[in-house]
This record gives structure tokens, sequence and C-alpha cells, in this order.
């Protein structure tokens, strides 16, 4: 059985070389993850570039995802750089007033505007939840707090507010002229750093469109907001899919309520035919250990089990010690995972009612391969990627093949769970010849052999997306 979710890893100083990125594909990579809160435009082109070489010549399509550093709240510098130690029950003062670098033991520069949406009794969380205070006393310029869980504090660190609702906005200036570098080098998918609302993500679609790209926008969830009632539906139904950030969304409403969270997320984001990416701390102690630790296996293997398209990798991947290694160990696991009967049925949408023509085609599709004995695979003969999503959505031990017949959309597919993409061109062949040569490219890869039952989905009309209206059950006679 092939390996259905993906694998999203970020590259690094560590792991941006020609010698490791190819091991990395080999390992199981299908989308490589460019940070930019790193780096540099120069840097990310010369990345992409690689990474489309190295796929190319390895035949297997990858993806990339350029990550926007969206806003971050921070407090100020201690003075001499230094840091401090706060205690528990102690007075600290956040002070719009203090230079930007004089802060002290009891003191710490932090930006007017975000002191502004702070109240008496808000809890303040520092350094990723590392140190929080209370708010015991508002003035114009600043806040009084008290310190309930202390430690080590350098400049410059995070911060969040339990609940949310630091004003900032998703799109900072450097995510305006990174989002033109994105498109230049020709991202597939571009994620959105601190989303709050859908207006966030119909503002990046105008500025991809602007800059002449057609990305796939990931919106990343990690405030409070996002995930309210009012908020999420539209941020759903704007974007083309969804990132689980769990670092400063569990920082926010809680690691009590992350758990259920991520689960209701993934539900949702497959529900509304959009893919979903789970993230952060997968297996962060690979980051200096060549083997996980067992919370992190069961973690991999529980959002496999959730439904996820993809886990990511980050620090992992882009600075610790055992890049390949960790890409490995995260494959066994979602191998193993995958062995489990929950991650091979599925009764998604079995009660509804379709719209779409090539909706229903791709799910009577999947209610066949789950059903039919002898079934070893899908071929999906797609243009824009949308029939093999709408496939993807429904968990099955069958591979969907997705024989693009349009540039980048391999590449947009190798993101959905379940697909593997094939880049395929018809040349106005007729339509037997289009099914024999899919089913030939199929017998040359040892997927398929005499004696199996494929299915193929394709559209009367080729090279049009949207046509898939047939599907046919073959059975391989030669």
């Amino acid at each position: 059985m092939l390996r259905r979710t993906k694998i999203v890893a970020t590259l690094g100083p560590k792991s941006n070389d020609e010698a490791t990125i190819k091991k990395l594909i080999q390992s199981g990579v299908n989308v490589f993850r460019l940070n930019f809160s790193h780096g540099n435009s120069d840097d990310h082109q010369k990345t992409a570039l690689l990474i489309r070489t190295i796929s190319s010549a390895l035949e297997i399509p990858i993806a990339i995802l350029c990550d926007m550093q969206g806003p971050k709240i921070r407090i100020g510098r201690f003075k001499g750089n230094t840091q401090i130690l706060l205690s528990a029950k102690q007075r600290f003062r956040l002070d719009s007033e203090l230079g930007e670098r004089d802060g002290h033991q009891h003191c710490v520069y932090m930006d007017k505007m975000y002191l502004d949406d702070l109240q008496k009794g808000d809890q303040l969380l520092l350094d990723d939840g590392r140190i929080s205070l209370k708010i015991e006393n508002k003035q114009l310029n600043a806040v009084e707090c008290v310190v309930i869980n202390g430690g080590a504090l350098s400049g410059s660190k995070g911060v969040n507010k339990f609940g949310g609702g630091l004003s900032a906005d998703a799109l900072t200036p450097k995510d305006r002229s990174d989002i033109g570098a994105a498109a230049a080098l020709g991202t597939d998918y571009l994620a959105i750093s601190f989303v709050h609302s859908k207006k966030d993500i119909e503002e990046t679609r105008k500025l991809l469109a602007a800059a002449d790209s057609a990305a796939h926008i990931i919106a990343k969830i990690e405030r409070a907001e996002a995930i309210r009632e009012e908020n999420l539906p539209g941020i759903i139904n704007s974007a083309d899919g969804l990132m689980v950030a769990r670092g400063d969304l569990g920082v926010e409403i809680g690691d009590a309520n992350l758990m259920a969270v991520q689960k209701q997320l993934i539900d949702a984001a497959n529900n509304a035919n959009r893919v979903v990416i789970t993230a952060t701390q997968m297996m962060e102690s690979m980051i200096t250990t060549p083997v996980p630790t067992r919370a992190e296996v069961f973690d991999v293997a529980n959002a496999v089990l959730d439904g996820t398209d993809a886990v990511m990798l980050s620090a992992e991947t882009a600075v610790g010690k055992y890049p390949v290694e960790t890409v490995q160990a995260m494959a066994r696991v979602i191998e193993g995972a995958e062995k489990y009967p929950l991650a091979q049925r599925s009764t998604h949408r079995i009660n509804e009612t379709f719209a779409r023509i090539d909706e229903s085609v791709a799910l009577a599709t999947m209610y066949i391969a789950n059903h039919l004995e002898a079934v070893s695979a899908i071929i999906c003969m797609t243009k824009t990627g949308f029939t093999p999503l709408i496939m993807s959505r429904i968990n099955s031990s069958m591979p969907i093949y997705a024989m693009a017949q349009k540039e980048g959309t391999s590449e947009i597919t190798a993101l959905y769970k379940g697909v593997f993409p094939i880049p395929f061109e018809t040349d106005s062949l007729p339509p037997q010849e289009i099914k024999d040569k899919a089913i030939e490219i199929l017998r040359k890869r040892g997927s398929i052999k005499r004696g199996d039952i494929v299915l193929i989905t394709r559209g009367d009309i080729v090279d049009v997306g949207g046509s898939t209206n047939g599907l046919q059950v073959i059975r391989i006679e030669d």
C-alpha cells in the first residue's frame, strides 16, 4: 500500500543543498516549505530552481509552499542585549514610552498599538507561553502586570493574549513584497500567517492575481479569532486549504483545547473540500536526536487518523541534525497509521446530494474503489486537479493517479492525500488511445498487472477543466 498522507518539509541551512534535497525527496517529501521569515528573495529563488531541477530529474512532482512571515507582536530588547529572570508574583511593566532597547528587570518596551488592545485582567503569554503575566492596571501608554509563571526572558520575544484579541494585520508590508517574490519563483502554494478573517484571504488573492500567480492559498490558523464561529467558515470558503499551526494557536486557546480544535479544523476542511496541513513540533526531538519520542509517533499517527492531508516538519529539517532520518521516520509512522482500518474506509458525504457532475463522478468512483474486489488503482484524467481533490476527501487504500494535463497541476495535487501525480500529455490522442496510454504508464511502473481492475475518470471534452463526466471500470486482460 502506498503512503497516502503527504510530508511537508521546511528547507533551511541544514537541508537546502542539492544532495540533501534529493535525499529528502527520495525519502518521502512531497512538498517543500520555503520560510520567508528567514532569507531573502534571491535565496528563495535559487532554492526553488534547485527543487524544480531535482524534481524534474527524478520525475517526481514536488510542490513548493512559500510561507509568509506575517506580523509578530514582540517586546523590545533589554539593555546590552541581556536577559532577565522573572519570578512569580513579581511586578513587571510593558511600556510604549520606554526605549526599544532599554528594557530592565522591571520594564520592557511594547508598541502602543498593541497596548491599546489590552484591559485589566487580561493574561499575556510571552516566549511561546513559557512566561505568563496578568494585567493589574492599565495606563495610557503602559500596563502594569504581575508575573504568574516566571523564567528567563530575553529581548524580542513574541507576545500573545490568551483568548486572542491583539490587533495586527495579517499582511505586513514585508508580506506584500514577499508575495510578489513568491509569485516570481512560481510557488504552488502560499501560506498566510495569523489569518483573522476571510478578508485576509481575499486581499492575498488580489495580490497574487496582480503578480500573475494562480498559487493556491493556505490559511494558517494560529489566532484564537480565526476559529470563532463568525470567522472560520469564511476563512475556509475563501482559502484553498488550512494549516493547523499549533504553536501560537495553542498559546492563545490553551493546550487543553488544542487537540479538539485540531480535529474540528481537519474535519471542517475535509467537509469543505479543502486540503489541510497539520504542523508544529511533530518530531521536535529529532532536531538533536536520530529517533523520535513515542509521544511524537503518536502525534503524527493521530493526525493521520484525523484525516489530515499532510504533516509538516519545520526546524527538524531546516536546522536539525537529522533532516533525512526525520523524514524517513515520519514516513514509517504514517505508513503504520494508515494500516489501521479507520484510515482506509469512509462515510464522508454518503447521504448528501451533489450539484456538480464531476464531483458526483469522483465520489462514485471512490465508493466503487472501496467496495469492489480486485480494484488496484484509480486513474483520474485531470486538468485543474479538482476531481482528484474530491476523491482524496474519501479514506481509501486505493491509490489515485492524477494524470495531469496542465503544467503545474501535478505539483498542486502533490499535497492531496492519496493522490499520486503523473504529468500526462494527451497530444490530441483519441479517447481510446488516451486510456491505453494511461494504463501502459501504470503497467510500466509496476502499479497494475494482468487481472487487476482499474477505475478511470475523464471528460468527453479533453483538456477542459471541470468536464469530467465519465467513469470506466476496466479489467486488465493482457
